[in-house]
C-alpha cells in the first residue's frame, strides 16, 4: 500500500477549499455507509421473517432474537464499512462518490475510524452470539470476505473483485434465517443466491457510470480493463441467471412468482436495449443501476407481503 500519511495529507489539501459543512453525526453515517447498512437490514429481516413463517414460529415470541439479529448484523456491517473507509482513504479522494467521506476530508482521524470499526464489530458479534452460532459464523464469513478478500486483496488487483465482494453482500438473508433456524433450508440458500447474483450487474452498471474515476484510482473494474461491450455481456449473463431462482420459492405463491418473473423479464428487456444504441451507454448503465435497486427492494419486500396477504 502507498504511503498513506503522504496521501492523506494530499487528499486533505486537495479538498481543503471544497468541503461541505457536515455534522459529527452525518460524518459517522458516512463512515459506516448507512445506505448499505439499511438495505442489508431489509434483506436480513426478510430472512428472519421467512424462517419464522416456514418454521411455524411466532414473531412476537421471538422478538428478542429478531432484535439481536437486526442490531447485531447491522453493527457488523457498519463496522466492516468503517474499516473499508479506513483502508481505502488513499484512493477515495479520486472518486466523486467517495471524495467527501470523513476519512478523506480530514474531518475524522483515520485511526479513530479504524477503532470505531473494530468497536462496532465487537459489539455486533456479541449481539449475534445471543442468536445462534450458525448465524454468528456466517456473519464472520461476511466480514472476512469483505475486509480481507475484497477490500485488502482483490479490489485493487482483479476484475473478479465484484464477484468476490458479492459473497459478503449476499449473507444478510442467510444470517437472518440462521438466527431463527440453524438448519438452513433450500429456500435460505436461494435467498443467498438471489443476493449473490444480483450484485454483479448492479455494481458493474455503477462501474460503467464511474469508469474514469475507477481508472484514476487504478481499480481494475471490468469496464476499465475490458471495456463496455464485455461488461454489458457480463451484466446480461448475471441478470439471466436470476430468472429461474424465484421458482424455488414457489411456496410463497403464484402471485410472488408472477411478480418476480415480471421484474426479471423487465430487467432483461432494459438490458437488451443497451446493445442497440452504443451512443447512450451511460444512460443505459444508469437505467440498469436504478432498476437493480428497485428490483431488490420490491422483490424482498414482496416476499414478506405475500406471506401476509
Amino acid at each position: 500500500m502507498a504511503d498513506t500519511k503522504v496521501l492523506d495529507e494530499a487528499a486533505i489539501k486537495h479538498h481543503s477549499n471544497d468541503i461541505r459543512e457536515t455534522t459529527l453525526w452525518k460524518d459517522f453515517l458516512s463512515l459506516i455507509k448507512v445506505g448499505i447498512v439499511n438495505s442489508n437490514a431489509i434483506t436480513t429481516f426478510t430472512g428472519i421473517w421467512l424462517a419464522l413463517y416456514f418454521s411455524g414460529k411466532g414473531f412476537l415470541a421471538n422478538i428478542d432474537v429478531v432484535l439481536f439479529t437486526l442490531l447485531g448484523s447491522s453493527l457488523v456491517i457498519a463496522g466492516s464499512c468503517a474499516i473499508n473507509n479506513y483502508y481505502d482513504r488513499d484512493i477515495d479522494h479520486l472518486m466523486e462518490r467517495t471524495k467527501e467521506r470523513p476519512t478523506v476530508t480530514g474531518k475524522m482521524n483515520p485511526m479513530h475510524a479504524l477503532w470505531i470499526g473494530i468497536f462496532l464489530l465487537t459489539v455486533g458479534f456479541a449481539l449475534m452470539l445471543m442468536t445462534t452460532i450458525t448465524a454468528t459464523i456466517i456473519s464472520l464469513v461476511g466480514v472476512v470476505t469483505y475486509i480481507f478478500l475484497y477490500t485488502m486483496w482483490s479490489k485493487r488487483l482483479y476484475t473478479i473483485n465484484t464477484v468476490i465482494g458479492s459473497v459478503s453482500g449476499a449473507v444478510p438473508p442467510l444470517i437472518g434465517w440462521a438466527a431463527i433456524d440453524s438448519n438452513l433450508s433450500v429456500m435460505a440458500w436461494v435467498l443467498f443466491l438471489i443476493m449473490f447474483i444480483w450484485q454483479p450487474p448492479h455494481f458493474l452498471a455503477l462501474a460503467m457510470r464511474r469508469t474514469e474515476e475507477y481508472r484514476a484510482a487504478n481499480i481494475p473494474m471490468l469496464p476499465v480493463v475490458h471495456g463496455f461491450d464485455v461488461t454489458k455481456r457480463q451484466i446480461m449473463v448475471w441478470v439471466a441467471c436470476l430468472i429461474p431462482l424465484p421458482f424455488y420459492l414457489y411456496e410463497l405463491g403464484v402471485g410472488f412468482l408472477i411478480l418476480a418473473t415480471i421484474l426479471n423479464i423487465g430487467w432483461v428487456i432494459i438490458g437488451i436495449k443497451g446493445f442497440k444504441n452504443k451512443e447512450i451507454e451511460m444512460k443505459w448503465a444508469t437505467k440498469m443501476f436504478v432498476y437493480s435497486i428497485n428490483y431488490l427492494t420490491i422483490l424482498f419486500v414482496s416476499m414478506v407481503l405475500f406471506t401476509i396477504i
